[in-house]
């Protein structure tokens, strides 16, 4: 059996994450990932991923290993801009529509999944970085975007809030808002709302 060290090591420099492939690339075999589980060394997150057992990881970086295609969305958005000060009730995060739908369905973290065109998909998206692992997010012009897109989900003082906030925000960019809403169509509604703060 290889190394102990060398699988911690291996999941530290995965943000404490792992798939069966990068396992097995380490030398493990099937029989091996399954006495580690038995052990429990390991304990797997879903199908073909795992944590090392005990381990508490972010769970942006869980989301990040999990859905590498998912970008932070809507409310989780706003959260990590500082724009709200309210946590949602699970992880919300734009995915791609045509991506199979059951491997959402994980017990933790909780996540929410809100299915859109591919081509929207890679309007604004940012990242940051977290124990070595790019984690996905609108840039905080997109994500106003979307909460104009989606005001109907969202509670009156959060959209407000949000408002608020993203106009005094000095690392804010009108041009590229207006960019992004000229793609979306909702160039007449930014202006309305965001207009009225200028």
């Amino acid at each position: 059996m290889i190394e102990k060290q060398k699988i911690i090591h291996e999941f530290e420099k995965n943000g404490g994450i792992l798939k069966t492939s990068e396992l097995k690339e380490l030398g493990l075999s099937s029989r091996q990932i399954k006495k580690l589980l038995q052990e429990g060394e390991i304990s797997k997150i879903k199908y073909g991923y795992y944590e090392l057992a005990g381990e508490v990881n972010p769970e942006e970086v869980m989301i990040a290993r999990l859905f590498p295609e998912a970008v932070i969305f809507l409310e989780s958005a706003l959260l990590y801009y500082h724009y709200t000060d309210r946590i949602p009730n699970a992880w919300q995060i734009a995915v791609d529509r045509d991506s199979e739908k059951s491997q959402y369905n994980i017990e933790y973290p909780l996540i929410e999944p809100y299915y859109q065109e591919k081509k929207y998909l890679s309007i604004g998206v940012t990242t940051f970085e977290i124990h070595g692992v790019e984690v996905r997010i609108f840039d905080r012009d997109r994500t106003m975007c979307d909460i104009m897109r989606y005001e109907k989900k969202l509670e009156k003082e959060v959209f407000t809030n949000a408002v608020m906030r993203y106009h005094k925000d000095p690392q804010k960019n009108i041009r590229r808002l207006f960019e992004y809403a000229a793609m979306f169509n909702i160039t007449k509604k930014v202006q309305s709302q965001i207009g009225k703060w200028m």
